[in-house]
This record gives C-alpha cells, sequence and structure tokens, in this order.
C-alpha cells in the first residue's frame, strides 16, 4: 500500500506536514520574539540599544532553533496538544540558556551585559514566544472556522473509525479539514445491518459503540461508493481522503490507491489500531520500517524528564512542609501499639519491578508474603490510630521518599500487593499493562471514586480501565489536576478503611 506515491505514512499527524504557511511563521515569529524581548529589556534599563545587543540575539537564535531539534517544538507531528508545547518549549529555552552561557563564559562575551538585563531577558523570551504562539494558534483556528486555508476532506469507509476520525475533525478546527461526507461500497441499508450485528456480537465496546450507534441517524452523510470518490477527487471537489476501510479489507484499499494515483488528491490511510486496544501508540523505526507501539510507556525522552523534574521539585517541597507531622505520627504509631512504625510491601513498580512501598503502620500485623487478605470495614487487624491514617490518606505520606528514589510518582496507578498482581493478572485482561509507568501515590482512578476494597473483579477491573485511561491521556496538566483533586475527595470518601 505505501507504493502509492500520494500515500503519507510517516506519523499518525503528517497531515500538519502540509501547513507550509504555519511551519515558515512560526519560526519567524520565535525568531522575533527572542530579538524583540532583548531590545525591550535593553531599552528599558539602558534607554538605547547599542551594538553588542544584536550578536547576542543572534547567537539566541541560532541556539534556540539548534537546540528544537532536539526537543522537537518544530516538528508538527505532535499534534496540537497545548501541554505538549509548553513542555517542549520550557525545554528548548532551558537549554539554549544553557548554551549561551557556556558561550559567554568562554569568550567573556558576557562581561559587556549586567546580570539584570540577562535574568530580565531570560524571563521574558519565553513567556513572549509562548504568546506569540498562542495568538498564531487562535488566528490559524479562526481562518479555519471560516474556511480560509481549508482543505476539503472525504472519509472512504464509513464505520466506527470513520465515524470517530469525523468527529475529530469537526471537533478540531486546528487541523484545517472541512468534512464533504462518507463513500463506501456498501448502501445504507447494508450499512445499518454490519453495525447491527458487530453490536449483537460485541465487537464495539464502549465509545466505538456509541459511535457506531449515531451511524443511523445520519445517512445523508453518505455521498457514494468508492468510484463516486475518485470521479469526485479528479473532479477537484476533494483535496484530501481519508482512509478507514479495515486492514482486512487490503484488495479495496489496494484498488482504491491504484485509482486516487491518478488524482491530485492527497491520500492518508487511518489504521483501525484500536482494535488491539492501544495503551499508548507512536509512530517509531525498525531499521528504517515505520512501527506503530501497541503497548508503550508515554512518558520517554522530555515528558519523563519533566514528570520526573515535577515529581523531584513537589516531593522535596512537601517533605519540607510536612517534616514535624510526619515525625508527630511516627511517634503516635509507635506508643499506640507494637511494632515498627513503618511498613515496606513488595509492590509491582515499572515494568513490573519489585520494589518497597514505605507506608506508616497501621496494622497489627504485617502481611507481606504469598497471601495477603485486603483490608475491610471494621477490619480487627487495623489499630484505632490505622483507622484514622487510612481514611485520611495519611499512611501514604512516607511514599514520598519513594518518590525522591525514583521507584514512585506522585500520580500515576496505584501499587498493588504483589500478591494480588498475582492474582489479578490472569483474571483481567490488560492488567499488567498498567506497570508501563511508574506507580504512583495518588491516581486517576482513587480520584474518580475507586478507593477501599475490591471484593469483586467488576471492581478492580474499573480500577484497571482509569490507569489505562491515564496512561493514554498523560499530560503535566493531568497530574496536577488529580493532586488538586486528591486535595478534595481524600478526606470525604468512606470507602477508604
Amino acid at each position: 500500500m505505501s507504493s502509492s506515491p500520494h500515500v503519507i505514512s510517516r506519523q499518525p499527524n503528517a497531515i500538519f506536514g502540509d501547513r507550509h504557511w504555519y511551519e515558515f511563521v512560526q519560526p519567524c515569529l520565535d525568531a522575533a520574539s527572542i530579538m524583540t524581548s532583548l531590545v525591550t529589556v535593553k531599552l528599558v534599563a539602558r534607554g538605547y540599544v547599542d551594538d553588542t545587543a544584536w550578536p547576542l540575539g543572534l547567537m539566541a537564535v541560532i541556539a534556540f532553533f539548534l537546540c528544537s531539534q532536539f526537543t522537537g517544538l518544530h516538528r508538527r507531528d505532535r499534534g496540537p496538544s497545548v501541554d505538549n508545547e509548553i513542555i517542549h518549549l520550557v525545554a528548548t529555552w532551558s537549554l539554549t540558556v544553557l548554551v549561551l552561557m557556556l558561550i559567554l563564559f568562554a569568550t567573556r562575551y558576557g562581561d559587556l551585559f549586567a546580570r539584570s538585563i540577562i535574568f530580565a531577558w531570560v524571563g521574558m523570551s519565553p513567556a513572549m514566544i509562548g504568546l506569540t504562539r498562542m495568538c498564531l494558534r487562535i488566528i490559524q483556528v479562526g481562518m479555519f472556522r471560516r474556511g480560509i486555508g481549508s482543505r476539503t476532506v472525504a472519509i472512504a469507509g464509513w464505520n466506527p473509525l470513520g465515524e470517530r476520525t469525523r468527529v475529530n475533525i469537526q471537533r478540531e478546527p486546528e487541523l484545517g479539514f472541512t468534512f464533504t461526507g462518507f463513500y463506501d461500497d456498501r448502501n445504507a441499508d447494508r450499512l445499518m445491518a454490519d453495525v447491527a450485528n458487530d453490536q449483537n456480537g460485541n465487537e464495539n465496546k464502549g465509545h466505538d459503540a456509541t459511535v457506531a450507534s449515531k451511524l443511523d441517524c445520519d445517512s445523508s452523510a453518505l455521498l457514494g461508493d468508492l468510484n463516486d470518490l475518485v470521479d469526485a477527487a479528479r473532479a477537484g471537489e476533494v483535496s484530501t481522503v481519508l482512509v478507514t476501510l479495515p486492514m482486512r479489507a487490503e484488495k479495496r484499499i489496494r484498488s482504491l490507491l491504484d485509482e486516487l494515483s491518478d488524482t491530485t488528491a492527497s491520500v492518508y490511510i487511518v489504521p483501525d489500531f484500536f482494535v488491539f486496544e492501544l495503551l499508548h501508540s507512536r509512530w517509531t523505526q525498525v531499521g528504517g520500517l515505520p512501527a506503530v507501539s501497541v503497548f508503550e510507556n508515554p512518558l520517554f525522552g522530555i515528558d519523563g524528564a519533566a514528570k520526573r523534574i515535577a515529581d523531584l521539585a513537589i516531593a522535596a517541597v512537601g517533605l519540607a512542609v510536612i517534616s514535624v507531622p510526619l515525625c508527630m505520627i511516627a511517634t503516635a504509631v509507635k506508643l499506640t501499639s507494637p511494632g515498627p512504625v513503618f511498613f515496606r510491601q513488595r509492590r509491582y513498580g515499572l515494568d513490573g519491578q519489585e520494589i518497597r512501598v514505605w507506608k506508616f503502620r497501621t496494622m497489627r500485623v504485617c502481611d507481606d508474603g504469598p497471601v495477603v487478605k485486603q483490608a475491610t470495614q471494621d477490619d480487627p487487624r487495623i489499630t484505632p490510630l490505622g483507622r484514622i491514617l487510612r481514611r485520611t490518606s495519611l499512611d501514604e505520606l512516607p511514599q514520598l521518599f519513594n518518590v525522591i528514589e525514583g521507584t514512585m510518582s506522585l500520580v500515576g496507578p496505584r501499587p498493588h500487593a504483589t500478591a494480588h498482581n498475582e492474582q489479578y493478572r490472569g483474571l483481567i485482561r490488560g492488567y499488567m499493562m498498567r506497570h508501563k509507568v511508574k506507580p504512583g501515590i495518588t491516581g486517576l482512578a482513587q480520584v474518580s471514586g475507586c478507593r477501599g476494597e475490591t471484593e469483586t473483579i467488576e471492581k478492580m477491573q474499573r480500577r484497571v480501565e482509569f490507569d489505562h485511561q491515564y496512561i493514554r491521556t498523560w499530560s503535566l496538566a493531568l497530574d496536577l489536576r488529580i493532586l488538586f483533586r486528591t486535595l478534595l475527595v481524600v478526606w470525604k470518601q468512606p470507602e477508604a478503611y
């Protein structure tokens, strides 16, 4: 299929590659922001701009663009995520400042500038770059909403994947697409019958079932068969074609691509990889051959570094703030019941590696063997003080030490006892995929009501679904939202005991 000259098979967001004007304007605005911020600082501090400012600004622009090649700031294959853009911008500017410091120190060119000017410029530049990027994004979306610069797109294959693609196109105007309609060799009656069979056979689940149910309430979206699509592309009525036919229809796809190769339309294949329940997907290469990840850790490269830096910073501040309460709780645990202050239990960490999780001891026993009984309501093993600590989650505070040492994160799937992992991994499909990231002190499942005893498979299944959702949709902003929600719900949920 990749033999067709019109098939784009790079990254899933390769559609951004056609926006030449954007990819030209954005770097120019970045360079202008760096120079403008330096000039502004000079004018405010000195009242004039001398000749020393221009070489420094030029060095900064060159260093910024070189560093952006390492961080991927100017690559459009990351999609329109604002969170990702902010993270990559901060990383790029940080590397730029480091490079400039080395150059200025080696050449002593920095002696020509007051420290106040340098610090003000270093702080002002990323803010101005971010502001221009935000303004350009707003202008771009506004143009696309008015049909300026957008492209007409048709979808080959009216199925749940095609419907999901249509929803994404209409929900994200920054993609620059104007949806025209679906084309499929099946007529409307056959489409409805196939959808009904899919739903009765439980082949569509969750969101896909909802999407599939929409197919019979907008039958006017079906404009014709695949031959009609080719005719529309030849007539210039369609500039872009998204092929959402299932991978098993290889012959139909090959035939369609052969026909479309005789048109000027851009063609993209949207593979139905969602049938494999992707945990986190990204395009990569294996010896030059394109491949897509099915089960993957989303926290690689800059994203992983950003999360680790945030963990260290927040955990260090948190330990400093609660050091006195920690000592008071430790003393209370020691005085109110016999046994150690801390309880370290074996649990699975990143990639299933065994870790030891710190907790204040809340029970009269320290179970850590092949069989671990979950805490239940009115459990006689729990001490009176332990009951308070568990209800308020104060027993989890020592896990900040796990965060500092790198075995846990502030936010992530909650680690279960090793015995529970061995019990559920054979009962719940995809259970072990939750270990593709570091376990967390709190997580999406916990702030969504999944706390306390999991006496049924369904309850544990719901936790695992939230864990998978967190891994699929991770962002630094999501981590901050979960931390904030944790503070709100930790005192209110009676399920914790």
